[in-house]
């Protein structure tokens, strides 16, 4: 796993926790798996699925009752991320405030990150 002692890989706000154990109680989920995958404009996009089986190679974040799942692949990616859950007249959605994000496309789904080498080094020093 990619993560530093004491330190938690993602932050959930309060709006993002109550949406997420929202969720996770109006089906039984154990949680919300955060993954990256290939895709996009910009290279990179986020995904999201329901967890109902906690895989031991996640890493878990646990806040106020709301779970969330790292899957090892996006680990790196999403260490210092910031959860949030926004809800506006036109849309409502979670939403990303990762500090590895080095370029986004104009729609704000698709996302281009610092290179693996870069972010290894930020995390040894």
């Amino acid at each position: 796993m990619f993560a530093i002692p004491g330190k938690q890989a993602v932050t959930i706000t309060p709006a993002a926790i109550r949406q997420i154990v929202r969720l996770m109680e109006s089906r039984g989920h154990q949680g919300l798996r955060v993954g990256v995958k290939k895709g996009g404009c910009a290279g990179m996009e986020y995904t999201m699925d329901y967890v109902d089986e906690v895989d031991p190679h996640d890493e878990m974040v646990e806040q106020d009752g709301a779970r969330v799942l790292i899957a090892p692949m996006a680990q790196m990616f999403l260490f210092g991320t910031e959860i949030d859950y926004e809800t506006s007249l036109l849309e409502s959605g979670f939403r990303f405030r990762n500090p590895n994000v080095v370029d986004a496309c104009g729609c704000g789904e698709s996302i281009k990150f610092k290179d693996v080498e870069e972010l290894a080094a930020e995390r040894e020093g």
